[in-house]
């Protein structure tokens, strides 16, 4: 992609680069070169031009979850559900060590900022750290969660390591003394994603499989337990990566939904964009609304118009089309905000069907014939059977 801040987004370069779905990509800290993977094991170089430069099966053709480059870019770590995690000398395109322990499908790897420690997480609830010269033996494993371990982050002071899981908690770990600093509560579904800022050592941000996209500071001991701020329903879908700009000003973030997006805080005395997690607006509401003969309006055409209101107002909602109710879950401001734009839509329809009914009815008189010499002075379409019984319908249906 091409962004130019505030103005447009723009393809650089469309193509296929791999025959399975794409799993994971890093670049380089020095930006030289990028690595991605698929879900059948292939494990791909590029230069910036995103031109192909290497290609590589690993992992026994199982998908490979995580990708990360050594400090220096000599090195870089894979793991994937063959439940191990891989070190690949960059220069010379080959594996020089398989790391094993993990019970499981391993899901996440970061390899630490300065020194030569690999942590990954696996769905077998568990988190490992590695020294890639020890033979391949872990150096420490942390039993904190009850869950797949779906994301860790190491911090860029190196002493701080984030770990997210299924359980939906977010723990901090101090590795220097090997200790829990702090458990974090704020998702109400599996946390799918994390990301430290890049200037601030104590904030970071994460996603979860509901689409809620939180902001945390947790100040220099690790003490605050609570989110500075929420956003439901930040995406329709659960939210797989985010990412900071460097700068710190910008945050990006992928979903399910198909949609990447761009997060930036206030500015001074605006009260859009990220707001305070105050109790009335991130406890979630559940209201119904009642849609009658409108039922379809609502949905819209392949569900258009329902995905574009969630979208717009941060809901989820849903159709029971049985009894034709709108059910709406978010916040009390958002379900109001639903509320009149539904209301609003059910009226203009309203409005629409009542002013067609009436051209039609005066259509209807107006093309009639008229009365003949011998007839009454009653209009011929009303005294035929059949026109009479259309007639009473039309009029029924109308009331």
């Amino acid at each position: 992609w091409d962004w130019a801040p505030g103005v447009t987004f723009s393809f650089e370069l469309i193509m296929s680069a791999h025959d399975s779905s794409f799993r994971c990509m890093a670049w380089s800290h020095n930006h030289n070169y990028l690595l991605t993977c698929d879900a059948s094991g292939n494990i791909k170089y590029w230069s910036p031009s995103i031109a192909p430069v290497q290609s590589m099966d690993s992992h026994n053709g199982q998908a490979i979850h995580g990708l990360s480059f050594s400090p220096a870019d000599t090195k870089f770590v894979s793991c994937g559900d063959d439940a191990t995690v891989r070190v690949w000398d960059w220069a010379a395109h080959r594996e020089e060590r398989v790391l094993e322990g993990h019970g499981w499908d391993v899901k996440t790897v970061a390899w630490h900022p300065r020194s030569s420690v690999i942590c990954s997480g696996s769905k077998d609830n568990l988190v490992k750290l590695w020294d890639p010269r020890a033979g391949g033996k872990a150096l420490s494993t942390l039993y904190g969660h009850k869950n797949t371990v779906t994301k860790v982050a190491w911090n860029d002071n190196g002493n701080w390591l984030l770990t997210a899981s299924r359980d939906q908690l977010i723990k901090v770990y101090d590795i220097r003394a090997m200790r829990e600093l702090c458990s974090l509560k704020g998702h109400f579904k599996e946390v799918t994603s994390i990301a430290w800022h890049p200037l601030y050592e104590s904030v970071f941000a994460s996603g979860g499989m509901d689409g809620t996209l939180l902001y945390w500071n947790i100040g220099p001991k690790g003490n605050s337990e609570e989110p500075s701020a929420r956003i439901p329903f930040a995406h329709d879908m659960a939210i797989w990566d985010m990412v900071w700009h460097p700068a710190g000003h910008c945050l990006a973030t992928g979903s399910n939904d198909r949609q990447t997006k761009f997060w930036a805080r206030n500015r001074v005395g605006s009260t859009g964009g990220l707001e305070s997690a105050t109790r009335e607006d991130s406890e979630i509401l559940v209201a119904e609304m009642e849609l009658g003969m409108h039922v379809g309006i609502v949905i819209g055409r392949r569900g258009a118009t329902i995905i574009s209101m969630q979208r717009a107002t941060g809901t989820k909602m849903h159709v029971d089309q049985e009894r034709r109710v709108l059910q709406i879950e978010g916040t009390a401001r958002q379900i109001a905000t639903v509320k009149k734009r539904v209301g609003a839509l059910l009226d203009r329809v309203s409005s629409d069907n009542n002013n067609n009914n009436d051209n039609r009815h005066d259509s209807s008189m107006l093309s009639s014939p008229g009365p003949s010499s011998s007839s009454p002075t009653k209009p011929r379409h009303l005294q035929s059977p059949q026109f009479a019984g259309q007639t009473q319908s039309y009029y029924g249906h109308q009331g």
